[in-house]
């Protein structure tokens, strides 16, 4: 009588799962304890997202008290409009995304460290994933801690001034939100593409702040002008933005399709180079 083959087991697709979610869990988390461990970038980010708000709200308040009919109240919807500004223009908001996605994106090489993780046998396009809902959930921590405050100093120093309703509130934190992530996302990639810190926050911020108001500026570049990464940022904002009074008007498509297509690029090349670089 012929022995039965016993029948093996089916895979537990379940747990395969849930294993899969659990690594990548703990990848993220990895990741985000490497950016809370930066004790100098992550200073620096606070100062650059909290002392411009405080600076600006305590010199109104003492101009406002040492001469009230020349100066308006502190709080009040012109410094709400001020806040986004220094939070989602071209100042301290995409400072803060730059530093951090740049952190995010040199970390693991230039603590060494990479070798040693790929050694392991993790998938390189998980440790470059795992990055940047790191970077984005620090960003916006930071971002939203600056937001709040700006919030409370708007109401709290408004004094008979017409504040921002609770939409006008909501749609300032959409926009900050999605100005720093774009910026954060796409520096963690150009980043990972340098693997060189220094080079990659000086190229960066040398882009944001000085190269794309200035081409934006050049009208005979017409419409070519549509691809800059700012303009389509700046094209969601609910106010003016400083830097960005050009004569140039994108569509809601278009400018959708400029931030879609940088993310994808930059995404895209940052996952490359993690693949191919020498561990």
């Amino acid at each position: 009588m012929s022995a039965v083959a016993p029948v093996a087991p089916a895979p537990d697709r379940t747990r395969s799962g849930g294993s899969s979610t659990t690594v990548a869990a703990q990848m993220f988390g990895a990741d985000l304890l490497k950016l809370r461990k930066k004790r100098g970038t992550m200073i620096w980010t606070l100062v650059l997202a909290l002392a411009p708000i405080v600076i600006m709200f305590a010199v109104e308040a003492i101009q406002h008290a040492s001469n009230a009919t020349k100066y308006e109240p502190a709080g009040g919807l012109h410094s709400f409009h001020d806040g986004l500004r220094l939070l989602g223009g071209l100042l301290f908001g995409p400072l803060v995304a730059i530093l951090i996605g740049v952190e995010a994106g040199t970390s693991d090489a230039s603590a060494g460290v990479f070798r040693d993780l790929v050694v392991t046998g993790r998938s390189r396009v998980a440790l470059f994933c795992s990055r940047v809902p790191a970077a984005l959930l620090m960003c916006w921590l930071v971002i939203g801690f600056a937001y709040a405050l700006v919030v409370l100093g708007t109401f709290v120093f408004a004094s008979g001034l017409a504040t921002p309703t609770g939409a006008e509130v909501l749609n300032g934190l959409g926009f900050v939100l999605l100005a720093t992530g774009v910026l954060c996302v796409v520096a963690v990639g150009f980043a990972s593409l340098t693997t060189s810190k220094p080079a990659a926050i000086i190229a960066l911020i040398a882009w944001q702040v000085i190269a794309s108001p200035l081409i934006s500026s050049i009208s005979s570049l017409g419409n070519a002008r549509e691809a800059i990464l700012s303009q389509a940022i700046s094209h969601f904002s609910p106010i003016t933005l400083d830097g960005h009074a050009t004569n140039l008007t994108l569509s809601d498509g278009t400018a959708l399709v400029v931030l879609v297509g940088w993310l994808v690029v930059f995404l895209a090349l940052g996952t490359w180079r993690t693949s191919t670089m020498d561990a």
